[in-house]
């Protein structure tokens, strides 16, 4: 089921002990979902299960992290990203995310697990302007090339901080 949300400027606020928690299949559908992720998403449970995990994708995200994030649990290796959600009632909040998957015996993927966390202030601030060079970028280059685009921006950026997403992420 589709939702048209339209974000506000509205911001809610993790607590420091709060851990978003959810699992998806191979395409992103959510198999499970806790609580944390109930409250802050502002869907019910029964509106999570079965949905894309986009269903709480902020516009302000930029295409190329979510292409990164993909490649990356893709490959069998977990992936840790600052991500702007979008609630259903249009607010927003800030998690950092560690994603990875869900491998049985044979190294096969099930699935993903995604554990989010509060995101510190500090990061938010840098990984902002990063994103909104991004979404710029994909804006520039258009549909078609837009991943493409933001991904090589993002890798000029980590080049020139001499570092990679995960240590640029880690470190803040």
């Amino acid at each position: 089921m589709k939702y048209k949300v339209t974000p506000t400027q509205h911001e809610r606020l993790m607590r420091d002990d709060d851990f978003i928690v959810s699992k998806t299949d191979l395409k992103g559908r959510i198999t499970y979902c806790n609580r944390i992720f109930v409250e802050f998403s502002g869907f019910t449970e029964h509106e999570l299960l079965g949905a894309q995990h986009n269903i709480v994708r902020h516009p302000a995200m930029p295409r190329g992290v979510f292409k990164y994030l993909w490649d990356t649990i893709d490959a069998k290796k977990e992936c840790f990203a600052y991500v702007k959600n979008m609630s259903k009632d249009g607010s927003f909040y800030w998690v950092f995310a560690n994603i990875t998957p869900d491998l049985d015996a044979q190294g096969n993927t099930l699935g993903y697990f995604s554990v989010r966390r509060k995101a510190q202030p500090k990061a938010i601030a840098v990984v902002t302007d990063v994103y909104k060079a991004m979404l710029a970028e994909e804006e520039r280059a258009g549909p078609k090339d837009a991943c493409d685009a933001s991904l090589a921006l993002l890798g000029s950026v980590l080049k020139q901080k001499g570092v990679s997403y995960e240590q640029l992420v880690l470190s803040l």
